[in-house]
């Protein structure tokens, strides 16, 4: 019983000492980078675990990352040099919001909690590298030599990619707090508010300009929010009536399946992937790039959302909708043909596998934008005439033999009902006597003639 007794005092006190739900509240908002739960993580560990580098406590010391820690400490040199302020600067400014920087770690260890000082060198270090990393965009660094590993045209061309990938990552980011106060270190103040954002968007070479983004989390939301930043101009979609969204399924059908039904595929205006939208029997997508990179990024993306409370499911539901319209090579080459989806995977069959597998475990939020395309695109193929055309296309045009009989029938059915017509057309419309040349003996011609008297 001792440790039952033990048990119930503890969480006796805990309830003394309990806060409220306003302090509660501000806590959890604090929190923005987190650990990937092995429910979601286990499937495809080497996407949410770095090859190449590490950012902040999380992955820090891994054997396999220890490469890079020299080449930070060369960073943070160049960094000081260049902006000639001494190291106690930046040490300075960043002991002012050191609790703010580890309240942003979710289950940060206790070696971190405890050891303020080590916490505080490795922001630094790493923050440091990271700005000098998305300076490499700019091209206005001058003091790397031409033959740094990192820094030159060779590390941009050969060992920036495994940087980028690592830099989208949920558990290797840095909280913003950390590149804005290095910056405004280095610049007396920054004067753009937003030139970080401006920064992480050149270097991930984004077609989103970077202004009007707000403030962000990390280099990761940045990123998240270029790929949803429609511009002030996109209008609003429509608010759905309740009958509109209480209609139809869930589950939409292929892209192949949707064009036999007589849907067409266009290009959005934008490239952001909520412009998704259904009028007219047009299905309007963005272009999205697929290559190497693009898995390990889109389950970074939706682990962030899944995770972190109020940062919207947008790119989860747009993982949704692609996945649902996508089930085999067939349907990406269709959005291949129509400049929906470009490919450096090498085959469109990768590409179904890759959009298939991103969608494990993820629903749709019924009060999301997509939900009511769901329901538009649903309601459309239930349309008779639309039902009649695709089961007419999928039954008979997906395969030549089919086809050919299809026609063959068709030809027979016209041929039997010529012969038909033929027949019985001269029975309802009988040739007229004389007048019509009719040759058959009237009554009068049954009789034989009578001839003349013989005179013996």
């Amino acid at each position: 019983m001792g440790d039952l007794e033990y048990w119930v005092q503890q969480v006796s006190d805990s309830l003394d000492n309990m806060v409220d739900s306003s302090t509660e509240a501000d806590r959890w908002k604090k929190r923005s980078i987190y650990r990937g739960p092995s429910c979601v993580t286990d499937v495809n560990k080497k996407a949410y675990n770095p090859q190449a580098v590490s950012f902040g406590p999380y992955h820090h010391g891994e054997e396999h990352l220890q490469p890079m820690e020299d080449h930070k400490h060369r960073a943070l040199l160049h960094f000081l040099k260049r902006s000639d302020k001494p190291i106690q600067f930046l040490v300075e400014s960043l002991v002012e919001v050191v609790q703010d920087l580890k309240d942003s770690y979710d289950s940060l260890d206790q070696k971190w909690r405890n050891d303020t000082s080590s916490f505080l060198k490795l922001m630094i270090v790493d923050g440091c590298f990271m700005l000098e990393i998305l300076r490499t965009a700019t091209h206005t660094m001058d003091d790397y030599p031409a033959n740094d590993p990192i820094f030159s045209e060779h590390g941009r061309l050969y060992i920036m990619p495994y940087l980028r990938r690592d830099m989208l990552m949920l558990e290797n980011q840095l909280p913003m707090l950390v590149l804005d106060k290095l910056l405004a270190i280095e610049s007396d103040e920054a004067k753009d508010p937003e030139l970080i954002n401006k920064l992480v968007l050149k270097f991930f070479s984004t077609s989103s300009p970077g202004s009007g983004m707000g403030k962000c989390l990390h280099v990761l939301d940045v990123f998240r929010k270029s790929l949803l930043h429609e511009g002030p101009s996109h209008r609003k979609p429509r608010k759905e009536t309740l009958e509109e969204i209480e209609r139809g399924e869930e589950i939409i059908r292929s892209a192949t399946e949707l064009n036999e039904a007589g849907i067409r595929f266009k290009k959005s205006r934008t490239q952001s992937l909520k412009d998704i939208s259904f009028r007219g029997g047009v299905l309007k997508l963005p272009v999205i790039v697929v290559d190497d990179a693009t898995e390990s990024m889109f389950l970074n993306l939706i682990a962030f959302e899944r995770l972190h409370v109020g940062a919207g499911n947008e790119v989860t539901s747009y993982i949704f909708f692609m996945d649902n319209i996508i089930d085999q090579a067939t349907d990406v080459s269709l959005l291949h043909s129509r400049g929906i989806i470009q490919s450096a995977l090498g085959s469109d069959k990768a590409v179904a596998k890759l959009f298939n597998s991103l969608s494990k475990d993820i629903t749709l939020d019924p009060d999301g934008p997509l939900y009511s395309v769901h329901k538009k695109v649903n309601k459309y193929c239930r349309k008779r005439w639309n039902e009649w055309r695709a089961n007419l296309i999928h039954t008979y045009f997906r395969n030549p033999w089919a086809f050919l009989s299809l026609i063959a029938a068709v030809f027979l059915f016209a041929l039997t009902i010529a012969q038909t017509i033929f027949s019985i057309y001269p029975y309802y419309h009988p040739r007229e006597n004389g007048v019509a040349g009719d040759s058959s003996p009237s009554p009068s011609n049954l009789h034989p003639a009578k001839l003349p008297p013989s005179h013996h």
